[in-house]
């Protein structure tokens, strides 16, 4: 599972150090794609195959199901760590995600997320009045105090 998040920055050549703490569960190599909300998703290569096998079971007669499919896939790269932790994000990435100079590396369950630093700071502040009112309708924390 990964979690926490991560400072990084990228320098001239458009690499990334990818945190320690998530290298080896993302394997030496794994895939990277658009994500949500202008950040890029990483999986795991066992991740992907079965996030694969749930894209290739949406009807294909549906123009959602098709735009959200190209937009995944057409995305999508497999990376390799260099010997420093490092990936190279390719210009389309980087450009989608508005990655200049410094990240943010979160971790999400299954995935890890890619962020500008000012893309988090600005989706993070907004959204962090919502979070109590989202746990309430999403999350049942039934804990006895």
């Amino acid at each position: 599972m990964f979690m926490g998040e991560y400072r990084h920055s990228l320098d001239d050549k458009g690499r990334l150090i990818i945190p320690s703490k998530f290298r080896g569960e993302l394997g030496a190599s794994f895939v990277v794609t658009r994500g949500l909300d202008h950040c890029l998703f990483a999986y795991p290569r066992s991740e992907w195959s079965h996030l694969e096998e749930k894209l290739k079971s949406l009807p294909f007669t549906r123009a959602d199901a098709r735009a959200f499919t190209r937009f995944f896939f057409s995305g999508a790269i497999e990376v390799e760590l260099d010997k420093q932790g490092r990936i190279s994000l390719p210009a389309h990435l980087r450009e989608f995600a508005q990655l200049e100079k410094d990240c943010v590396v979160i971790g999400v369950s299954t995935r890890v997320e890619i962020w500008s630093k000012e893309n988090w700071e600005s989706y993070y502040a907004e959204s962090e009045q919502s979070f109590n009112e989202i746990a309430e309708k999403l999350v049942d924390f039934d804990v006895e105090l």
